[in-house]
């Protein structure tokens, strides 16, 4: 395996581009020592305070000022209640996914759910009651593995399609045919998919419809990460592809990932055809009213409002992208980073290095730095770390000067048995996939 390997994208100049966040704060007060002291979420508690926090998938970004506003707009007048539907969010939604990627979506089919998990979990419930084998691409989103505790089901890995060393893998659509003959009842694809960031080719996810329609599986399409796609790069909702070729499907998704919402609690559930709207409509009242009514006029305001927000946030997040590729390249002798095209999460592989055995624990202990470790996203996830790039580009700066710092020397690392477990993340966060 060659060193230093990044993907040939197209990249966007490594210096900083702004000195602020999309909300225009100073990127000087996204100083990880100030937000420790400001911020209460388990990203800023979970480690010591020595330890710099690039793991969970939450931004250090500023909220966009337009969610700002509708939530205290909704505070000040008392509307804190309960629901029973999407009301405003249906029409925002559509509006958003008709202008960003040209899927028409039937407001009729638009469903209210608490998070992202909760969304796959009670499609599945309803869609396939019994349960059965659930097929997913991996490595992939650790918190799925958690999802699939709360189901009937057996799970079965089908490793991604390896590339060139730091080029995009892709499905594996012969593996995939393979394990639907052998009897899949459902298959989760993530679109775009987490932790690579790898938009899904509008004729990869053609042949995956035709698969699933063939062998009756019903297909659960996470597209959490799809407003976050760079900028020259396409998104292909699967919905549309899957209504074509009459395969049964359900797409669940949120602004939560786009906005930086996880916390406020809400998402939407979108049937492809008719015939998935009916088996939604089987959904108990208790998935739409344990949403938040602050998570959705805070969705509402995100889809209609924080388009520009988010267009600089794509902007900023292309820009740290690029910057980390040439540090990796500059300064982690023999790590291999596969480059996002959607999302904000960095796949990094240590295999060529000192400390690929155990890359997490080395990085914590010795570097002070708190990534997501590789081995809970199942197969082919063993020897990575995954990287949070929604920060300020001097954030991104320390925690490679930090691991630059372990890499040459060959001290003993401490046993894996001897740390806290920080393990996957909890399904509070799965939300966040």
């Amino acid at each position: 395996m060659a060193n230093n390997t990044v993907a040939n994208f197209p990249d966007a100049d490594c210096t900083d581009a702004v000195d602020t966040d999309p909300s225009g704060i100073p990127f000087a007060e996204l100083d990880p020592a100030l937000l420790r002291a400001q911020r209460t979420s388990l990203k800023w508690t979970r480690f010591p305070a020595d330890v710099l926090p690039l793991f969970v998938a939450e931004m250090d970004f500023t909220v966009a000022p337009e969610v700002q506003q509708a939530l205290i707009e909704r505070v000040q007048a008392s509307d804190l209640g309960y629901l029973d539907g999407p009301g405003p969010l249906a029409p925002a939604f559509a509006d958003f996914a008709r202008d960003r990627w040209g899927w028409h979506v039937p407001l009729d089919q638009i469903y209210l759910a608490t998070d992202v998990a909760t969304g796959i979990v009670e499609s599945i419930r309803v869609a396939r009651p019994n349960g059965g084998r659930i097929a997913l691409a991996t490595p992939a989103y650790p918190s799925f593995f958690e999802m699939f505790e709360e189901l009937p089901v057996e799970a079965v890995e089908i490793p991604l399609l390896s590339a060139a060393p730091g080029a995009s893998p892709r499905l594996d659509l012969a593996a995939i045919e393979q394990e639907f003959e052998r009897g899949i009842d459902i298959f989760l694809l993530c679109n775009p998919h987490n932790p690579h960031g790898l938009l899904h080719s509008a004729e990869d996810l053609t042949e995956l419809a035709r698969l699933a329609a063939l062998h009756d599986v019903f297909v659960v399409s996470d597209e959490i990460h799809a407003p976050l796609t760079h900028r020259g790069q396409q998104f292909t909702p699967f919905a549309p592809i899957a209504a074509a070729a009459g395969a049964l499907s359900v797409t669940t998704t949120s602004a939560s990932k786009g906005w930086n919402l996880a916390g406020v609690k809400c998402s939407v559930i979108v049937a492809a055809d008719d015939r998935a709207n009916d088996i939604l409509q089987a959904l108990p009242p208790e998935v739409a009213c344990r949403a938040s009514i602050l998570g959705l006029h805070a969705s509402v305001a995100a889809f209609s409002d924080g388009r520009d927000w988010l267009d600089r946030t794509v902007a900023q997040i292309e820009a740290n992208d690029a910057l980390l590729a040439g540090l990796v390249q500059d300064q982690l002798p023999g790590v291999v980073y596969t480059r996002p095209r959607a999302g904000y999460l960095a796949w990094l592989d240590f295999g060529e290095t000192r400390i690929a055995a155990d890359p997490f624990t080395a990085i914590l202990t010795e570097a002070r730095v708190a990534l997501n470790d590789g081995v809970h996203f199942g197969e082919g996830g063993a020897g990575h770390v995954r990287l949070n790039l929604a920060c300020a580009p001097a954030t991104i700066r320390e925690a490679v000067r930090r691991i630059a710092a372990i890499l040459p020397s060959s001290v003993s690392l401490p046993s894996r048995d001897s740390l806290p477990k920080p393990g996957s993340l909890p399904l509070a966060e799965t939300s966040a996939s």
